[in-house]
């Protein structure tokens, strides 16, 4: 199972009980920033579901299911880290993450790796050591999520963002940057909110 796979393996499941929000007391300043809380004028990428800040060294990739087509996730490749973001549709009082993050724990443990919980920049986050296939290291990947307003943004850090202090602070200044575009359409909680390809925008 691939970090793709972990990071949608909770789609379509049934919907949790009310938990609260979890994110970060900053979030609505600092990020992940919903669209109607962003710049109008910063220019980003715009990839549906989420724009992305352009930075030097910032490498985008969309990640594509495959004999749908669909994009299913934002790869970011920047300071040595990668990053992979997720967009999903979440009830306007209650929050994701909490289920969502016992659902991942679960998941690595079946592949046979070891998680633990700690408290990040963004709130609870799992840690966890994956195995990579026989002959071959275990990775250590991080699995961040913020709660906003009727969306979740889920993250999955690897590289020297686990490890190194000053790698993680840049990899999670990316995270920060990033802008949830919900939209109006009426979506079930946890349905992941349409990416597509690259739009040059402006605003």
């Amino acid at each position: 199972m691939t970090d793709s796979d972990i990071a949608r393996s909770d789609a379509g499941q049934t919907e949790p009980a009310e938990e609260p929000k979890s994110a970060p007391a900053d979030r609505a300043t600092a990020g992940p920033l919903d669209e109607s809380e962003a710049n109008a004028v910063r220019p980003y990428v715009d990839l549906g579901g989420v724009k992305i800040v352009p930075r030097p060294e910032l490498q985008l990739r969309l990640e594509v299911e495959e004999g749908t087509n669909r994009v299913v996730a934002v790869g970011m490749d920047y300071a040595g880290s990668t990053l992979q973001v997720q967009p999903f549709a979440a009830p306007r009082s209650s929050g994701l993450w909490t289920e969502i993050r016992r659902q991942i724990v679960d998941q690595i443990h079946k592949q046979g790796g070891t998680t633990r919980t700690a408290e990040g920049p963004f709130g609870p986050e799992v840690l966890a050591e994956i195995p990579a296939g026989a002959g071959q290291p275990s990775r250590l990947v991080r699995f961040v999520g913020v709660d906003g307003p009727r969306w979740f943004l889920r993250g999955v850090i690897s590289g020297d963002g686990t490890v190194d202090p000053a790698a993680a602070a840049q990899i999670e200044d990316l995270f920060r940057s990033v802008v949830v575009v919900r939209g109006g359409t009426p979506m079930p909680p946890r349905d992941l909110i349409p990416l597509h390809m690259p739009v040059a925008s402006d605003g």
